[in-house]
């Protein structure tokens, strides 16, 4: 291994090398370490990695090279080979067959070859009827699902009558004011068998309610329900 690899950072201020994760913590293949040592090596002295954003304590490392993490803040690796998988690892317990546990390989036994991707138009008109329309010509024409675009002030939690809404109503999407909108909204749709999206910002959780009072209404509890949560 080269020397640059084992460099960490101390007082007379040497930096830990930038490809010294590839050896920490994991027991890569020769293979591994060859192309981190030789090809790696030399595209970051060339390129270094660049922190996203403005270079702050959240994207750089104690050692002041780029950092990349999920939104959680979870470490992401720029490669991730078999060095990373887990001492004990066995196909049967991390990886599973489709439509088994752990799911790794697909909720469908089959992947999408019996059963094809939900295929959604995001749509809403002005009022519910209107939008009923649509909906029913959307399934009959081959949707999967729905997915339901509310206006805005629907969406900032405002009646339509509100003078806040003035100008606003139906445009961008349908207008709910009520569980009486809600149950027109979705008249004649088989909530049992058809996947509903609703994009909604803060009252989401009144919408949802007016959704589960309809579905229960129709016969349809929560559990028979299908419904994705708010995008």
């Amino acid at each position: 291994m080269a020397d640059y690899v084992n460099k960490k950072k101390d007082p007379s201020g040497v930096a830990e090398s930038p490809i010294a994760e590839v050896f920490e913590g994991r027991h890569p293949s020769d293979s591994e370490k060859r192309w981190a040592e030789t090809t790696l090596a030399k595209t970051l002295e060339k390129s270094p990695e660049k922190p996203i954003g403005a270079a702050t304590g959240i994207n750089l490392d104690e050692s002041g090279n780029a950092q990349f993490t999920t939104i959680s803040g979870v470490p992401v690796r720029r490669l991730y080979t078999q060095a990373d998988l887990p001492e004990d690892w066995n196909y049967e317990k991390y990886l599973g067959y489709p439509g088994q546990a752990p799911y790794t390989r697909g909720i469908h036994s089959s992947g999408y070859r019996g059963r094809l991707w939900t295929m959604r138009q995001f749509s809403g008109f002005a009022s519910p009827e209107e939008t009923n329309e649509r909906y029913k010509y959307l399934m009959a024409s081959g949707g999967g699902g729905l997915s339901v675009a509310f206006d805005l002030p629907t969406l900032m939690g405002y009646d339509s009558d509100h003078a806040a809404s003035e100008g606003e109503v139906g445009k961008c999407g349908v207008a709910i004011d009520s569980l009486e909108d809600m149950e027109i909204l979705f008249n004649g749709i088989d909530l049992e068998k058809t996947t509903v999206s609703m994009t909604i910002n803060s009252p989401a959780s009144i919408l949802w309610a007016m959704y589960l009072v309809v579905a229960e209404k129709t016969g349809r509890g929560l559990e028979q329900s299908v419904w994705h949560a708010p995008e």
